[in-house]
């Protein structure tokens, strides 16, 4: 049985830090809602020259067509991050938490750090280019492989929609580790991930929720190419999307053979103008355009159409090119009659272009015969490289729908770097080196709470990856059980989120409080999801005792026991000590979660046999 391709798969990890400044100036990481921006500006973003005299080549991509760009900005962010001012010095607490990672890995520091200019003209930066700074190299990971490099950057600003982008994230520190190509499963490329994402959470510096961290991921297969898939950032989703990078890489490959076994041919001047053929179309797109080309894909017929990826096609990826140049997409022949287009205007489109019956036709809708034919150059440079010798293209992509991935630039090259002039060296010698402290991972500090605290393991890993882990360990210290601090945290918390309780509003102060007045007999553990319900609509934990679980004494609850065990006397013969059981749900409703359900049940057992006994 023939092998598979091999997988040779390296990870870049994103993670910004949570510094109180941004890294290169004085404004806080405080995320926005777009609705607060008190000002916008607008940007042309243009690609410079490297220092050997080249633009990079994913750059030019970028300037195929001419984009106004327009940013948010916020009393939160100043003239650094509208590139109106010069950037202040390095944030000196964000390069210690860049430092205390790398020495986590067991990485060699630079003694010089220089901030390099890094060219990006897709909006996301103001300046056009993104501030980073390369800090240490070689680090160990446990499958043997190795990290690479840690660099230390600025976040890049937020995308609103399409050409629109909020200053508030613009800036924030952002670390970059960069593996060796050490990983050949899809599921070790999970494990890698996961690893580097606790060490980075085990120094508690590091930000928390959707988009604080991305994964990178660099693949490649036997007969295949390198491919960056940018933006991954569901962490359970990895393995995923390696293994359908690795599908769209094998369908690629075996595209290129079968055109190459029907001497598939693309002539770029193949290209015509058929705007007249679809005057009275009833398709919405082509009706809307103002111009409309064509070009004749010989032998192409049925591969266009072909699937390399879940939800994904070979025209799927001509699209992508074809978007670079502001059309919406293109039409192929493969998926036609459809979308408005009927089966006669086929046949007098296959007519027109002197289309063979295994010729693919792709058409490009657009405002401008510039536009449409860059677009459909774009087409015919993608077609040309699926007859290559290399037909899957070293490229960055980004991730859709569930896994799947989509073409956006070509992978960037050696001209992209360039020194970054406004920012001083930091130099890291042995004294600074040294003071550097390792904390704990958090995978050694679960199996020590696991031992300690008498803990299950799987409960103590949620706990110490949990935002409530400062939380748990302050109640520790206050002399709270261990059991029930873990367990309200993790699992009554849950179960009140799922009920759609805000548990985000609830103030650490609050949980303390609670615990407290748990462990102090003023409330039950089991009014704990009522005070936690009261405490996330603002009441306070005084307030919450006082109306959900008001005190009542040994003597009350003794009252209330003889109350109830008088009133069911008849209940209580007959079912005899089995009426334990109903009669705490009663006794329980009457004190309304003031007192532990131990003590209910102590008192009821007793009142009960005393009953029996008299019977």
């Amino acid at each position: 049985m023939a092998e598979g391709p091999r997988l040779t798969a390296g990870i870049e990890i994103h993670q910004q830090l949570n510094t109180k400044e941004k890294l290169f100036c004085h404004c806080p990481t405080t995320l926005r809602e777009v609705t607060e921006h008190s000002g916008e500006f607008f940007r042309y973003l243009r690609a410079t020259e490297s220092e050997i005299g080249e633009i990079d080549r994913a750059a030019k991509e970028e300037m195929k067509r001419d984009r106004k760009f327009q940013y948010y900005t916020y009393d939160t962010t100043c003239l650094v991050e509208n590139d109106e001012e010069p950037p202040a010095p390095m944030n000196s607490e964000a390069l210690s938490v860049c430092l205390t990672i790398a020495k986590m890995f067991g990485m060699t520091p630079i003694p010089q750090i220089h901030t390099m200019r890094k060219l990006v003209i897709d909006g996301s930066n103001t300046s056009g280019f993104q501030r980073t700074a390369f800090v240490a190299l070689n680090g160990c990971l446990p499958n043997g492989g190795q990290i690479e490099t840690i660099c230390l950057e600025e976040e890049a600003a937020q995308r609103v929609k399409d050409d629109l982008f909020s200053l508030d994230r613009l800036g924030i520190p952002l670390v970059e580790i960069t593996t060796s190509p050490c990983m050949h499963t899809p599921e070790e490329v999970q494990q890698v991930a996961e690893y580097i994402g606790m060490v980075l959470r085990s120094t508690g510096k590091v930000k928390r929720g959707i988009g604080t961290i991305r994964q990178d991921v660099n693949i490649s297969i036997t007969g295949g190419a390198r491919v960056e898939i940018k933006g991954v950032q569901e962490l359970g989703l990895i393995a995923e999307v390696v293994r359908r990078e690795m599908l769209r890489q094998q369908n690629l490959i075996a595209i290129h053979d079968e055109l190459v076994c029907r001497g598939a041919s693309v002539d770029a001047n193949d290209g015509t103008d058929i705007t007249d053929l679809f005057r009275e179309t009833k398709s919405t797109v082509l009706k809307k355009a103002k111009r409309i080309h064509a070009i004749r894909l010989g032998g192409f017929t049925g591969l266009v159409g072909r699937t390399i990826q879940p939800d994904r096609r070979l025209g799927s990826e001509m699209s992508d090119y074809a978007k670079k140049c502001g059309v919406g997409g293109i039409f192929h022949t493969d998926e036609l009659p459809a979308y408005g287009v009927t089966q006669e205007e086929v046949d007098r489109l296959r007519t027109r272009m002197h289309a063979a019956e295994g010729d693919c036709i792709v058409l490009v809708a657009g405002a401008t015969d510039r536009q449409v034919e860059c677009a459909l150059g774009q087409v015919v440079t993608r077609a040309k490289i699926a007859m290559s010798a290399m037909p899957v293209p070293e490229e960055t992509r980004k991730m859709v729908e569930e896994g799947s991935t989509a073409y956006m630039r070509p992978l960037p090259g050696a001209a992209r770097m360039y020194p970054e002039t406004d920012v001083l060296p930091e130099v890291i010698d042995e004294v600074r080196w040294n003071c550097i402290e390792v904390p704990e991972l958090l995978n050694e500090k679960a199996s020590r709470y696991a031992e300690k605290y008498a803990i299950d393991l799987s409960y103590a890993t949620q706990l110490v990856s949990s935002k409530r882990l400062p939380v748990f360990e302050r109640a520790i210290e206050e002399g709270i059980k261990p059991k029930l601090a873990a367990f309200t945290l993790l699992s009554t918390s849950t179960e009140l989120r799922r009920e759609g309780i805000k548990i985000q509003n609830v103030a650490d102060e609050a949980f303390i409080g609670i615990l407290h007045a748990v462990e102090e007999g003023r409330a039950a553990r089991e009014a704990i999801p009522d005070l936690i319900r009261s405490a996330a609509e603002g009441c306070s934990v005084e307030g919450a005792i006082a109306k959900l679980a008001p005190s009542v004494s040994r003597e009350e609850l003794e009252a209330i026991v003889r109350k109830i065990i008088e009133s069911r006397s008849d209940f209580i013969r007959e079912k005899g000590k089995a009426a334990l059981g109903p009669l705490m749900g009663v006794v329980m409703a009457e004190v309304r979660g003031s007192v532990d359900g131990k003590l209910v049940s102590e008192t009821l057992r007793k009142g009960i046999d005393a009953r029996l006994a008299d019977t």
